[in-house]
């Protein structure tokens, strides 16, 4: 019964004015409750706790219209309006908190119960997940009412994942509601290669109500606290911060001082303590390139990868050793036989928002044992052995009466390391059992501390490029899955391997709304980039 009114509650009519259903007559056909709260959420928002031009209370002869041909003295309620205010606050609680603006245009009845914190407590607990930070809020004069009207719904459209716009090097910001605050954390990964150490966090801005009863948005980068900041929002999935006080982000001692201070944060070490120049002229020009950027950034959104059953093991992010560029972002993701490991953060060389790695769950590799897994010829002549085989199946697909007719009057077996298997990562767990494991000899390993021990292991390719992302290609390697949170990458062309570890921060307002909008994603990641 809640729920039929509750539905009837969205969509009431009743009591509504002429002058009220012309103006919705004459409003935009596709214009829904939460565009309106868009185009001025705080005009429109204000309308909920009363603060309209006072328009006549036509409750009592729209309940006369309702009741209009029933019998004196109605045992049961004859419309909504007949309701005790109780259930009322009981049956406005439930609805979402875009709807409640157009509700409070019905009459004044209405618009007077919405002003009880308890709907709006519920509102800011179911939507935001806000509990005992309302109660310190209540304790301090704030009203549920205000929050979520001046705050949470407002800046609603920029809680989730995104990606900001730092050149080839990208990022990973993911903007929460934190106590009563809503904080922008931008993640970092940990300090090469301690590839299995937790993730750092740091605040870039972050939105509350302490003064003056409305929000205001602070910038955080720094070393002077907080000060004035601002957040615009550029289009759909897109935002934009500016500090407006970037003097709070100087140092004393000028660049010098900001340089060892950001290489002590972004690596962990001196400059002194780095031996490799080539790798100290990364890091400088890493330095330079993302300082031009602490004033003023651009985010757009991503989204976690979907989950199926069927994948290989549970998609989300990971990071990974990238050599001289250090430890990176990255995303995996399933897309049928295909898995694919796409960059949040990147490098001079392959950029963020590219395709790093591509795996064909369809082309198992069965390692040898130990002493033989030592040689590096042997691991080359099993992956180019698949390659060979993909390259052909990619020409067929190019010329498939042709492919015919040579699979007809061809009995040459498959390449060695190569399983007959059926398709799919379902097929190939049950094919394979965890084996011993160890990289060749002559291999680069950033971390010397990795499983010994694997799953199954799969060709794929991965992306590597010049300096400028000149050149790019795609070449040969052995993709190794050790367990649920760990995989790696054996670059042939490179003779390095890559170790990846899960991310297990729990990251909210991220889910993909479907495989199609993620796919999207994907697509236009990489054209950022391109």
């Amino acid at each position: 019964m809640l729920l039929r009114m509750a539905v009837c509650a969205r969509l009431c009519g009743a009591g509504q004015s002429r002058r009220c259903r012309r103006r919705q007559r004459h409003s935009q056909p596709h214009q829904d409750s939460d565009s309106d709260m868009d185009m001025d959420e705080e005009e429109e928002a204000e309308r909920v706790v009363g603060k309209t031009k006072d328009e006549p209370d036509v409750c009592s002869s729209g309940a006369g219209v309702l009741a209009s041909g029933a019998s004196a003295g109605p045992p049961h309620p004859q419309s909504l309006l007949d309701l005790p205010p109780e259930l009322l606050v009981e049956i406005f609680s439930s609805l979402p908190g875009a709807a409640l603006p157009n509700l409070a245009l019905v009459c004044k009845k209405f618009r007077q119960i919405l002003n009880t914190e308890t709907i709006w407590r519920r509102r800011c607990t179911e939507e935001f997940g806000m509990r005992d930070d309302l109660r310190k809020m209540e304790i301090l004069g704030m009203s549920s009412r205000d929050l979520y009207v001046k705050l949470l719904h407002p800046y609603r459209n920029i809680l989730g994942l995104w990606q900001p716009d730092i050149g080839p090097y990208g990022g990973l910001l993911n903007v929460v509601v934190d106590g009563l605050f809503i904080i922008g954390w931008m993640y970092l990964p940990p300090h090469d290669p301690r590839v299995e150490d937790p993730m750092r966090r740091r605040p870039l801005f972050r939105i509350h109500m302490w003064e003056k009863n409305k929000a205001m948005v602070e910038c955080m980068y720094g070393h002077k606290g907080p000060h004035k900041g601002d957040i615009q929002t550029v289009k759909k999935d897109e935002f934009s911060t500016k500090c407006n006080q970037t003097d709070h982000h100087r140092m004393p001692g000028g660049r010098q001082e900001e340089f060892r201070t950001w290489l002590e944060d972004e690596w962990g070490r001196t400059l002194e303590d780095i031996f490799h120049e080539h790798m100290q002229e990364l890091i400088l020009m890493k330095f330079i390139y993302t300082s031009q950027y602490d004033n003023c950034l651009t985010y757009r959104r991503i989204y976690l990868p979907p989950c199926l059953p069927s994948d290989l093991l549970q998609p989300g992010l990971f990071k990974g050793t990238y050599g001289s560029h250090g430890l990176e972002i990255i995303m995996l993701s399933f897309h049928g036989s295909k898995a694919k490991v796409t960059k949040l953060t990147g490098d001079p060389n392959v950029p963020a928002g590219q395709l790093t790695l591509e795996i064909d769950l369809n082309r198992p590799v069965r390692l040898p044992d130990l002493e033989h897994q030592r040689s590096m010829e042997e691991l080359s002549r099993l992956v180019l052995g698949v390659h060979e085989e993909a390259q052909r199946g990619l020409q067929a697909q190019d010329a498939p009466s042709e492919a015919a007719e040579v699979a007809e009057g061809s009995d040459s077996a498959p390449p060695a390391g190569a399983e007959d298997v059926e398709p799919g990562a379902a097929a190939c767990s049950a094919a394979f059992e965890a084996q011993p494991f160890v990289l060749p000899l002559g291999v680069m390993a950033r971390n010397e501390v990795y499983p010994r021990t694997c799953k199954m292991c799969f060709y794929g390719t991965g992306l590597i490029a010049g300096h400028g992302f000149t050149s790019p290609e795609r070449t040969p390697g052995l993709f190794v899955l050790f367990d649920d949170d760990r995989f790696g990458f054996i670059w042939l062309e490179l003779k390095s391997f890559s170790l990846y570890s899960r991310l297990t921060d729990q990251l909210s307002h991220a889910q993909a709304p479907s495989m199609e909008h993620f796919e999207a994603m994907l697509r236009n990641m990489q054209s950022w980039t391109s």
